[in-house]
């Protein structure tokens, strides 16, 4: 006889439990599913959308011209000074007095810097007591030469003796002049404690306080002539080759917001190869505001170019973008994107990409004060 298999009560009940629990589950992600996609929402019948298009009316409107332009190439720099000057000491001693400060302006023989001469003059002291000795010395020797060349004229001393009182006046008469040459080297030893300054120009920097020591060579003091500025730029080898020494450009100072006049004094005749540019030194004239380092920018020629212009008016911004309303053949009006340029005369400015010579564009309308400007210009 066959034995049936008993399931217990409640493990039935469980499992029907599980599955009931996975239907219900999976039926209500399928009605989240149909929710989200619409599913119990009325349709909208598909029709098709009329644009709404914008026609010519009484607006103001201008055409897009096509200019031609020179196009100037900017060369970047720095002002620095053709004559520039290290002050230095030539004796080793203690700074007593420096006269001027970074900015001073300072004139040919001016006193920039003195020195302790103590020293200095002892050795000039030194040198006058030699000289009075070899003068001494010289003439005592003189003296005894003419004795001896009278005596051996008679016979009464030797050859021998005569020369030798030759000798030593020859001797005398040179030791007097190594005393002179030593007064000579003392004194000028003594005026270098005095330092002056050998050409004009504007004092840029001290490097040396009083109390410090001087040393030959080391720099104590630098000044430049303002009169000899110029600005150093490296311009690209195909402009380079075009300069020639003479040359008038305008060079911008950012920091004046003004532009000089300049003439190009040296162009170096030798290309740096990484760069491939020439160094181009174009002078300035004088003036009180400009500082050696400053920056500069060498405006060179490079030629003509075509390019459009447009009134800046007729220029929408949105965030970076821009746009102008265009007048098609049909005298409707579309939005175009543009891309502008450098601008160019007060008002106009030039167009990169977007429109073609002679397509009309839209124009703000006219301010009152405006229409009178007009008014009163007719």
């Amino acid at each position: 006889m066959s034995q049936r298999i008993r399931i217990p009560w409640k493990t039935f009940a469980k499992v029907v439990a599980k599955l009931l629990a996975v239907t219900i589950g999976i039926g209500a992600a399928v009605l989240v599913i149909a929710w989200l996609a619409g599913a119990f929402e009325d349709k909208i019948a598909p029709h098709t959308a009329v644009a709404n298009v914008r026609h010519l009316g009484t607006e103001r409107t201008e055409a897009v011209h096509e200019v031609t332009k020179d196009y100037i190439e900017e060369a970047i720099g720095t002002l620095k000074a053709a004559s520039r000057t290290v002050v230095s000491a030539k004796v080793l001693a203690t700074i007593e007095e420096i006269n001027v400060t970074a900015g001073d302006q300072v004139l040919v023989g001016d006193v920039l810097i003195r020195l302790d001469s103590k020293d200095l003059e002892a050795r000039v002291k030194q040198a006058d007591q030699a000289l009075v000795a070899a003068q001494a010395t010289r003439r005592e020797a003189e003296s005894s030469y003419k004795r001896d060349s009278q005596m051996v004229q008679q016979n009464l001393i030797p050859r021998a003796e005569y020369d030798e009182s030759t000798r030593r006046m020859e001797v005398a008469r040179a030791g007097e002049l190594q005393a002179e040459q030593a007064v000579e080297e003392a004194n000028a030893m003594l005026a270098h404690a005095t330092i002056h300054a050998h050409k004009a120009g504007r004092i840029v920097d001290r490097l040396a306080e009083p109390g410090d020591t001087a040393r030959p060579g080391e720099p104590i003091l630098v000044l430049y002539d303002a009169t000899s500025l110029r600005l150093e730029a490296p311009v690209r080898e195909q402009l380079a080759v075009k300069l020639r020494a003479g040359d008038q450009l305008n060079v911008y100072i950012d920091a004046l917001e003004r532009e000089v006049k300049s003439t190009i004094d040296e162009i170096v005749p030798q290309a740096d190869a990484p760069s491939r540019s020439f160094l181009v030194k174009a002078s300035l004239p004088r003036s009180e505001d400009l500082f050696e380092g400053m920056f500069g920018r060498l405006r060179i020629p490079a030629g003509q170019r075509r390019h459009l212009c447009l009134a800046t008016d007729a220029i929408h911004t949105v965030g970076q973008l821009e746009f102008v309303e265009v007048v098609t053949a049909n005298d409707e009006i579309e939005k175009r994107f543009v891309k502008t340029g450098q601008v160019g005369v007060p008002g106009r400015v030039e167009v990169l990409s977007g429109l073609k010579a002679g397509e009309r564009v839209v124009l703000p309308p006219q301010t009152a004060n405006e229409s009178s400007n007009e008014g009163g210009q007719r």
